[in-house]
């Protein structure tokens, strides 16, 4: 498949697993899985599209469970699902993507998870720097991570190496 329908089918598989499952007639369980066929059903796709939006996708949004009857994307909710991801221990910085214009926001309530579940952070700033490159020119913002866990926050590992927390207040970024 070209890159052009690579990119359609993902940014249908997102929404559809992330934030609307209901306008596709697709059910997420408690975890956010979703049954294959319902999705391959939904989205007219076959097994081997999907598996190649999945395999192809650069930021590993989705993952089949293990015995491969079940899709969910890997983080990035705005529907109400429990990942079930341990709490894991950070390292010392981590890295948020964002534009300026909503630096003063940030710098005034630091970082809130907005329609999402949880705070995303990347492990790198080239990471970062992709993120928030969405919206414009990007700013990347230096979260002291390590020192917010060792100040009881909590943070999460997703699947493909994206960092969650429920928020990181302002005296943590720099």
């Amino acid at each position: 498949m070209d890159q052009r329908q690579l990119v359609r089918l993902s940014k249908q598989l997102s929404k559809h697993l992330r934030h609307d499952p209901a306008a596709a007639g697709l059910v997420l369980d408690d975890a956010g899985w979703a049954d294959v066929d319902a999705v391959l059903d939904a989205l007219g796709m076959n097994r081997e599209q999907l598996a190649e939006v999945v395999s192809r996708n650069d930021k590993r949004r989705f993952s089949f469970d293990e015995s491969g009857a079940r899709i969910r994307a890997n983080q990035g909710h705005s529907v109400a699902v429990e990942l079930g991801l341990p709490v894991a221990d950070p390292p010392e910085f981590l890295y948020h993507g964002t534009v300026a214009a909503a630096l003063a926001s940030i710098r005034a309530e630091g970082l809130r998870p907005m329609r999402r579940h949880a705070v995303h952070l990347s492990p790198d700033e080239e990471t970062a720097r992709r993120v928030g490159a969405r919206r414009g020119a990007p700013v990347i913002l230096r979260v002291a991570a390590g020192r917010m866990a060792s100040a009881g926050h909590a943070f999460q590992l997703s699947a493909n190496g994206v960092w969650l927390t429920d928020a990181v207040p302002p005296e943590y970024l720099s």
